[in-house]
């Protein structure tokens, strides 16, 4: 990269807490979000389970405000909120203080649920409200929501790139700031559950009746879940020149497409390879310098044997000293969020030296077992972490973060 891109500012909203903290306390004490399913009735579908987040009070909007977002920006608010305030770039007000704002971030359903409800009072000719609803509707609605309530303009993209949105919102993020288009940009993803993308799954026979268990020989499935996360990219210079103290630094980023096919990753995970060593090259370092990755791990019997393998060919004979896990077995599959929510969570391991386990294991696939992490494992001496997301569509994205310098 260019210029030296630095994490300022992290938030989050998971099924494990209201913040970033309290999920990474529960994360590192085994919590398991999963639960049964009351947004929606799922009579009728295999799996009635999913890991559901608890939306936080929203004190600094207004009542009837609130009462009128998305579930989706119920959860992105204080997600992007909790980021800007770490960061030092909100006033007394909560408003930011750069009234222009570069903004990227990723989803799928974005506020999907909105849809549903309209279509449910349509067919039960259930009528108020329902245009009000519809109209708040379109996929962008959660920028507009996002910049309303945090006091801010901008140029601002949504990503929707399948379950790689998260890393490739990140990655656009520190390309505008590379490139000069940008000093300082909010990123992240938000996913709320919908029936539709809860169904859908379900139909795929993609979804578990038992725990969701990554990188276990005999895993049955995933864990849908929700959640938001948000984090402040700025140039070095620019952080520095408002005296901002970095968390650490953004200093790879790899992407690629495998056109293997239209769920199923490529068999030997060539593409992911491929962009781990992107990210690894481009942050000049060596993939066995690379103390910890949060792996994309599904729990799905495809992609979790493809990415062990990727592992193996990627690490060669630092699988074993490089420690993996997935945090989906905790949290579920956060869909547009999962890039975002799990890049924090690799962060978090970076500073504080502790590493999430990898829970719900019971036999671990073969080729990875030597790496996976182990309740109460630790690193404090890690100078580098990955974060790893693949897509349908053979989407494949790698992020790496590394201490800060100066």
């Amino acid at each position: 990269m260019s210029r030296r891109i630095v994490v300022t500012g992290l938030g989050a909203v998971t099924p494990l807490g209201e913040s970033l903290s309290a999920s990474w306390t529960a994360l590192m004490a085994g919590r398991d979000a999963a639960a049964p399913l009351d947004l929606f009735d799922t009579t009728g579908y295999r799996c009635h389970q999913a890991a559901c987040a608890t939306l936080p009070l929203l004190p600094d909007v207004p009542r009837k405000t609130a009462a009128r977002l998305a579930r989706a920006s119920r959860l992105a608010l204080p997600a992007a909120r909790a980021a800007l305030a770490h960061a030092g770039l909100l006033d007394a007000a909560g408003q930011s203080l750069l009234p222009t704002l570069s903004l990227s971030v990723s989803t799928t359903a974005g506020g999907m649920a909105f849809g549903e409800n309209f279509l449910r009072g349509v067919l039960t000719h259930r009528r108020p409200h329902l245009f009000s609803q519809i109209s708040r509707y379109l996929p962008h609605h959660q920028i507009v929501d996002l910049q309303q309530n945090l006091g801010f303009e901008g140029p601002s993209v949504i990503i929707a790139n399948a379950c790689a949105s998260g890393a490739n919102a990140i990655g656009h993020a520190a390309d505008l700031i590379s490139v000069g288009e940008a000093d300082c940009v909010l990123t992240g993803g938000f996913e709320a559950l919908t029936e539709l993308v809860f169904g859908g799954f379900d139909c795929l026979q993609a979804t578990s009746v038992e725990r969701c268990r990554p990188f276990d020989l005999y895993r049955s499935g995933l864990l849908l879940g929700e959640a938001a996360a948000f984090l402040v990219l700025e140039s070095d210079e620019h952080a520095q020149h408002r005296g901002a103290t970095p968390i650490c630094e953004l200093t790879g980023y790899g992407h690629s497409t495998d056109f293997f096919h239209l769920t199923q990753p490529q068999p030997e995970g060539v593409a992911l390879v491929a962009v781990m060593r992107r990210a690894a090259a481009q942050a000049r370092i060596e993939p066995e310098q690379i103390g910890y990755i949060n792996a994309h791990g599904t729990a799905t019997p495809v992609n979790d044997g493809t990415e062990a393998k990727a592992y193996s060919v990627f690490l060669e004979e630092a699988l074993g000293p490089t420690r993996i896990s997935s945090t989906k077995a905790a949290i579920g599959h956060t869909l547009g969020a999962a890039g975002a929510i799990e890049a924090l969570f690799a962060m978090e391991a970076l500073t504080t030296g502790k590493l999430p386990p990898q829970i719900n294991l019971q036999t671990a696939i073969p080729e990875i077992a030597p790496a996976l992490v182990s309740p109460g494992e630790s690193s404090s001496g890690m100078r580098h972490v990955m974060s790893v997301n693949l897509g349908f569509g053979g989407s494949n994205a790698a992020l790496i973060f590394s201490r800060h310098e100066n």
